[in-house]
């Protein structure tokens, strides 16, 4: 367990990426967004400071987003939030598009060939809210393909796949975009 200023920060479905190394790292085979009784045996109620999510909320359809959503917000402290970032359904790239789309591109070993969903930020937006959180747009593209950027600190979790960290946005261009949201338990 992360002890830095006694605060629990848990990485969900981490994978390779070792971005936020101080914070507790998970894979879904052992921390299951919708296996509560997962959490249950890990954590306390009321306990969580912050969970940090990247790419890992397409993987659920909408209904299962906000069971998950509900299982963070059990275990998150008051004040504790979910940083979650996915691919942004809104970004106006074809090929992007293409790459993230439900499903995927092609081959069933793709990292999208289990996607459910592709969210915009009205969605991500609906689903945490309707488990109970308060939710604030950090990253994300409007109905008209426009960004929009609301400042955020990496120590807070980074995100990688963000227009400040992705070594694909350069040159003032973006050429990956991850549609990010704190959704914070009040």
């Amino acid at each position: 367990m992360d002890t830095h200023n006694d605060e629990i920060r848990v990485v969900i479905g981490a994978g390779d990426y070792k971005n936020n190394p101080e914070w507790i790292q998970t894979q879904e085979s052992d921390l299951d967004l919708l296996q509560r009784d997962q959490w249950a045996g890990r954590f306390k109620a009321n306990t969580i400071s912050a969970i940090l999510a990247e790419h890992v909320w397409e993987h659920l359809d909408f209904n299962e987003g906000i069971e998950a959503a509900k299982i963070c917000f059990e275990f998150l402290k008051p004040g504790g939030y979910v940083r979650c970032a996915v691919p942004d359904g809104y970004f106006p790239n074809e090929e992007y598009q293409r790459g993230v789309q439900i499903g995927g591109p092609g081959p069933a070993d793709h990292p999208a060939a289990s996607h459910k969903i592709v969210h915009t930020y009205k969605t991500l937006y609906s689903m945490f809210e309707t488990a109970g959180f308060k939710v604030h747009l950090l990253e994300y593209c409007d109905e008209n393909g426009i960004f929009h950027y609301n400042e955020w600190s990496e120590k807070k979790g980074l995100i990688y796949r963000s227009r400040r960290f992705d070594h694909r946005n350069k040159d003032g261009k973006l050429g990956f975009v991850s549609l990010i949201v704190d959704a914070v338990k009040s």
